[in-house]
């Protein structure tokens, strides 16, 4: 990158200091995101809808934009709100040379290959979506024998892959921010609560990996069923074990953790007395209501960036994006600056996999070659008025990320 670049691309981007910038160093920056997750309730049908594929902007780089627009539950919901932001990426930057070459996967797979050969046919460069795991494998395979890079929505690390890289927030770096914030704090075990399913098993390897690195050590985990009514046995066995820990970890959402709380008073523990921790999921006005809760720690990103980003959405399409709604716009918005900045390169894994990564509405993030992401997360804790941070997240990476 030359010097000076940023102040060029200031004045050709004049929404860009609202994004938290373009350049980091010598790299491209650009607008981050928010987490999705896989859990959404699709109801797909079991073909790819039959809605004509629609285009946004008119610019002459090709971007293939894959959602599941015409699937049932929330994943319909979410999808329009992520194209609403596309579309809201593309007015705020200007008109950039781009266009988006929309594609409904209708939420399964069958439908996500469709709409990637679609996208590939008509000459995309790059992948924007999709937004499930069952989804990620087989557009990122379809588009892997094209040489095109795929940028997805999925939480489950799994499907990542060098030229499939996830924008989304992964559960495991919300682990290793608490954990390693705690340790530094004093505290050195722990007891931990986790949901039985996919989730639940994700949390618990990344735990048992980011308590053994700080040297520390687990004196109870236990699992449970998403059941008010069958927390008592697990609570129990955590309770006795974790009168003697430093920290009880809970990371999962709102409609949950309350439960798990009072459970775990119930069965005898001082809630008070040890370290309560939780994850993302924390980050919402039930959590923060209860006064159970009030003191807990948690990993995330500083709300700051969505409640801006939310206002701009507001005024644009006159009703509230759903909190994924950052990840498409900063998506299209990191493509954005890629094309005006990094000529032929643009979409190479060089350039997508700067260690300097891309700071966004939700702070510094990279991809890792192997397709994952590391963010740049803050420690925040609960208050009756919301999250307040007690660690900023860092200005800048350090070391190679791969």
């Amino acid at each position: 990158m030359l010097p000076g670049l940023w102040r060029r691309l200031r004045f050709a981007f004049p929404r860009l200091a609202c994004l938290a910038g373009l350049l980091a160093g010598a790299s491209v920056l650009l607008a981050a995101c928010s987490g999705t997750s896989d859990f959404f309730n699709a109801n797909s049908p079991s073909a790819a809808s039959s809605q004509p594929a629609t285009a946004i902007g008119a610019g002459q780089i090709k971007v293939g934009l894959i959602l599941p627009l015409s699937a049932g539950g929330n994943a319909g919901t979410v999808a329009q709100s992520m194209k609403n932001a596309s579309e809201m990426a593309l007015a705020e930057f200007n008109s950039p040379n781009i266009q988006l070459l929309v594609k409904d996967d209708g939420g399964n797979s069958g439908g996500a290959q469709l709409a990637a050969q679609q996208a590939l046919n008509e000459g995309a460069e790059i992948i924007i979506g999709p937004l499930f795991a069952h989804s990620v494998g087989v557009v990122g395979a379809a588009a892997r024998q094209r040489g095109v890079p795929v940028i997805a929505f999925s939480t489950d690390a799994s499907v990542a892959a060098r030229g499939v890289y996830l924008l989304s927030f992964l559960p495991e770096a919300d682990v290793d921010r608490i954990v390693d914030y705690a340790v530094a704090n004093g505290k050195r075990s722990f007891a931990a609560m986790l949901s039985e399913g996919a989730y639940g098993t994700v949390i618990e390897g990344a735990f048992k990996q980011a308590v053994a690195r700080k040297g520390a050590r687990i004196v109870a985990l236990e699992r449970y069923a998403l059941d008010p009514a069958k927390m008592e046995a697990p609570a129990r066995l955590v309770a006795q074990a974790a009168r003697g820990a430093d920290a009880v970890f809970i990371p999962e959402g709102p409609e949950v953790v309350p439960a798990v709380v009072q459970a775990l008073s119930a069965a005898g523990l001082n809630t008070k007395r040890v370290q309560l921790m939780g994850a993302g999921l924390w980050e919402d006005p039930r959590i923060f209501n209860d006064a159970a809760l009030h003191g807990g720690w948690y990993a995330g990103s500083e709300s700051k960036g969505f409640r801006d980003f939310s206002v701009r959405y507001r005024g644009r399409f006159g009703q509230d994006p759903v909190r994924t709604a950052t990840l498409a716009y900063d998506a299209v918005a990191l493509v954005a600056a890629l094309v005006k900045t990094q000529g032929a390169q643009r979409f190479s894994d060089q350039v997508l996999t700067s260690s300097s990564g891309f700071a966004g509405i939700d702070g510094l993030f990279r991809f890792r070659a192997d397709g994952t992401n590391e963010r740049g997360l803050s420690v925040l804790r609960v208050t009756p008025t919301g999250g307040q941070v007690i660690s900023p997240p860092p200005r800048a990476f350090g070391g190679s990320g791969t």
